[in-house]
């Protein structure tokens, strides 16, 4: 086996040690989509981290930019050029790219799955149809215009984490047609599902989250009923102490499932947005509900809430029909848009840029 560079010993070292601190739920991904009334699709997600700032930057990919995939022997495997340009957001490494938007209207994201995903032994005589979990969406973004073409070439590839203390993740798949698809590879086998809902988070897997939704269906928006309850000798009527007592049960923790029921139900309470406008805006807002407080989550063995950011890093939003990738940061919360629209994708330079210059701006009004 060929010796790790300095560049990836710290990358797999990186990972490993996110894996620890995913397994102990202080890294949560949520998405959440929208289908307007004008038919346009809209995806969004947000990623919440407790072990300080994730190094986060934008991305821009033009056509035929060369990918080589890691491994866990080092940059040996399958190699590809960008049929298509796209943008995203990747985190600590340029090829790590976690979510994202390409010029046909394909978005792609990945988010975390521990201890539920695992993938297929690594076999370095695969090598050219090996992919790294955590490039599958560079992949795929470079490749596919629609949902069908990535599942007829995904089942061609081989996927294989860099070192095993990081995990697993999962993906999820959508397409301007509104076809969005969850994918997770458990015990080396690879299950796709469409998502019918159109939200997503982290472990256990999709169709225990499906199925779990069944416990929340006495939810509704606005308030209860008045109640007649029966006591020893008369009834007495109960009356809702407040609103929104509809939503009663509701669970609030941060925990993956209580988050997949909580978007859900926000999602299916929510008016249908006009446009993809207003799609993002809405993403954004009902996203705004995941926020962590710092201390919330955290080993209270090891951990250090005064350290810890527990908070959401970074979101994000596409319009796939209008080909405009938006985002907005826990130090920044004004909505920055890349409009693939005005990228020429055949001249443009691949960049990697930050996606703030600098921590907690706030802007200061002058008053005259």
């Amino acid at each position: 086996m060929k010796q790790f560079s300095t560049f990836f010993k710290a990358l797999a070292l990186t990972l490993a040690v996110a894996g620890i601190y995913v397994t102990d739920n202080a890294s949560a991904c949520t998405g959440i989509s929208f289908t307007a009334a004008d038919g346009s699709q809209t995806m969004a997600r947000s990623i919440e981290w407790a072990k300080g700032r994730l190094e986060s930057h934008y991305v821009v990919v033009p056509r035929g930019h060369k990918f080589q995939s890691l491994t866990p022997e080092g940059k040996n495997g399958m190699t590809y050029d960008a049929k298509y340009g796209f943008v995203g957001v990747r985190v600590t490494f340029d090829d790590l790219i976690v979510e994202g938007l390409n010029e046909k209207g394909l978005s792609a994201g990945l988010f975390f799955f521990p201890d539920f995903g695992s993938y297929a032994e690594f076999d370095n005589t695969q090598l050219q149809k090996t992919l790294c979990d955590f490039q599958l969406v560079s992949w795929t973004l470079a490749n596919f215009e629609t949902v069908d073409q990535f599942l007829e070439q995904f089942s061609k590839i081989t996927i294989t984490g860099l070192d095993p203390r990081a995990g697993a993740v999962h993906w999820r798949v959508a397409d301007c047609s509104g076809r969005q698809i969850v994918v997770e590879i458990i015990g080396g086998q690879a299950h796709v599902y469409d998502n019918p809902v159109g939200v997503l988070t982290n472990a256990p897997d999709f169709q225990w989250h499906l199925t779990n939704l069944g416990n929340y269906v006495n939810l509704l928006p606005g308030s209860g009923e008045s109640k007649a309850f029966a006591s020893v000798s008369d009834k007495i009527q109960v009356k809702p102490l407040s609103g929104g007592s509809g939503m009663l049960g509701l669970p609030g923790d941060p925990s993956s499932p209580s988050r997949f029921v909580r978007i859900a139900v926000y999602k299916a309470t929510a008016p249908v947005p006009a446009d993809a406008y207003a799609a993002m805006l809405q993403s954004f807002k009902i996203l705004e509900s995941l926020v962590i407080p710092i201390g919330a989550v955290v080993d209270v063995n090891t951990g250090n809430p005064d350290a810890l950011i527990t908070s959401t890093q970074f979101t994000t939003a596409s319009d796939m029909q209008g080909r405009k990738f938006y985002f907005r940061t826990m130090d920044n919360s004004r909505i920055r848009c890349l409009d693939l629209n005005k990228i020429d994708f055949d001249k443009v330079k691949y960049r990697s840029v930050a996606l703030d210059e600098k921590p907690e701006q706030i802007e200061v009004l002058k008053i005259k």
